[in-house]
């Protein structure tokens, strides 16, 4: 069984006392449900589930409900006796997307007291725009991903006293031994390979078969790619939708990495503004991460933003690394020197930033250059820009130096990720090993952060 830190925060939620209902929101299968069911199985002595997915798929006794008498009476006809009050009753409206009208109805479930509730589901950032009436102040929102890379370590055995020698290297600013940085890194390039969805990680650690792990990927790209389907109406925005998140692996492979608006249709003159809505879709539903540019780079980051400039990365470095090497893990195991594994290791770092709740932004300034990632540090009041290097050539970043010697911009502190063991601060700049990135939690990390999107 998986660990996953989600799990802590939903039974710290069930045993705090407030009445809230959590909605647990991500893509789809990174093991919201089976995290929710984890902890709701363990602290309540009746756990009745749900799915309105499946529901809707079978005898739709949900489906036309839109009164709380009408559900606790269909509630009863499939779990009455499982059903006692609060305090030992736990209720489970899983993909509770599909049924929006129960989103409106979680303020009446919640002021009638009868159980506990608690929620998942994905595409809530689109499906809430068509909510006329949100229940604001009885829900709260919080954002799930997959396995993280600490939580990858966790999975292939390794203890709390190595993890703390890792947590002290990156605090402390120690390198670890050569033997024991080969060592992360092994297992970092693992999970670069295998990512973060559970159901890859399990196939990995049952099988160490990259041929089976990259079928469970595949399920689950021409998943998402086909979602589209059961949430968006007009055909002609499903395609769209579907050739934008195919598109996302070759344009990492370019040196801007930027979705260009031309390409999607192959048409001149089209504009980012016509696709606002596909791009909506995509990151809204967790299956890509958005990174928008920044050229004038003040704390908060959010208020600087430029909306028609953005770089969309795959949500999981595992389907990432399925689609451009498929079943070949020389690339990535051995670090072939003649492959550049830039956009790999940008993308795992997008994932892990966003994982531990920081937004995530690009320095872009024409006549300085570029930065891979800018975020905001409450505690300074400033940017902090963190630099990517894949290659041995990880002190050279002009683009970097421009950013941090500009007088405007008062930025105190810089990170370069890489593959070198060596934990150092040159000037302004900290270097160090790419897998350290799982230690940068954000100091002032949003639960609902989608107002920066778009």
């Amino acid at each position: 069984m998986l660990y996953r830190k989600i799990t802590s925060y939903i039974e710290d939620h069930l045993k705090s006392g407030t009445d809230k209902i959590l909605i647990l929101e991500g893509a789809r299968q990174i093991g919201k449900s089976f995290s929710i069911r984890e902890a709701g199985t363990r602290l309540f002595k009746y756990f009745i589930e749900i799915n309105f997915v499946e529901d809707d798929e079978g005898d739709q006794l949900f489906k036309n409900i839109h009164k709380k008498e009408d559900f606790y009476l269909t509630l009863s006809m499939v779990a009455g006796n499982k059903l006692n009050d609060r305090t030992d009753t736990l209720i489970f409206l899983d993909e509770i997307q599909h049924y929006p009208q129960y989103l409106t109805m979680l303020k009446f479930l919640r002021e009638d007291g009868r159980y506990r509730y608690i929620t998942s589901g994905s595409l809530l950032g689109i499906t809430l725009q068509d909510i006329t009436s949100i229940p604001v102040g009885s829900v709260i929102r919080k954002e799930m991903y997959q396995l993280d890379f600490e939580e990858f370590l966790i999975a292939n055995g390794f203890g709390t006293e190595a993890l703390n020698m890792l947590r002290n290297a990156y605090e402390n600013r120690q390198s670890l031994t050569e033997e024991h940085h080969n060592h992360v890194m092994d297992l970092f390039r693992r999970y670069l390979l295998v990512g973060g969805m559970p159901d890859a990680v399990n196939t990995y650690l049952g099988t160490h078969n990259i041929v089976r792990v990259r079928e469970v990927q595949e399920g689950i790209s021409s998943l998402y790619a086909s979602d589209a389907s059961k949430y968006e109406k007009e055909q002609n925005k499903k395609l769209l939708i579907r050739r934008i998140y195919e598109m996302i692996p070759s344009q990492m492979e370019n040196k801007k990495k930027r979705i260009v608006a031309q390409e999607i249709r192959g048409k001149r003159g089209d504009r980012f503004d016509q696709y606002q809505e596909e791009f909506e879709y995509l990151v809204s539903s967790g299956i890509a991460l958005a990174v928008h540019a920044i050229t004038n780079p003040h704390f908060p980051l959010s208020e600087s933003l430029q909306k028609n400039l953005l770089k969309l990365y795959l949500n999981d470095v595992g389907l990432l690394t399925g689609q451009l090497y498929h079943n070949n893990i020389r690339p990535v195991l051995d670090d072939v020197r003649s492959i550049n594994l830039g956009s790999v290791y940008e993308s795992v770092v997008a994932q892990e930033l966003r994982a531990h709740g920081h937004k995530l932004f690009y320095y872009d300034q024409r006549k300085l250059g570029e930065v891979d990632y800018l975020i905001d540090n409450h505690k300074l009041m400033s940017a902090h820009p963190v630099e990517v290097k894949s290659g041995k050539d990880y002190t050279v970043h002009s683009a970097l130096n421009n950013l941090l010697n500009n007088p405007d911009y008062n930025i105190p502190i810089a990170t370069v990720f890489s593959n070198e063991r060596e934990i150092y601060e040159d000037g302004k700049v900290t270097y160090m090993p790419v897998y350290l990135v799982m230690f940068i939690k954000a100091d002032n990390p949003q639960v609902d952060d989608t107002e920066y999107l778009f």
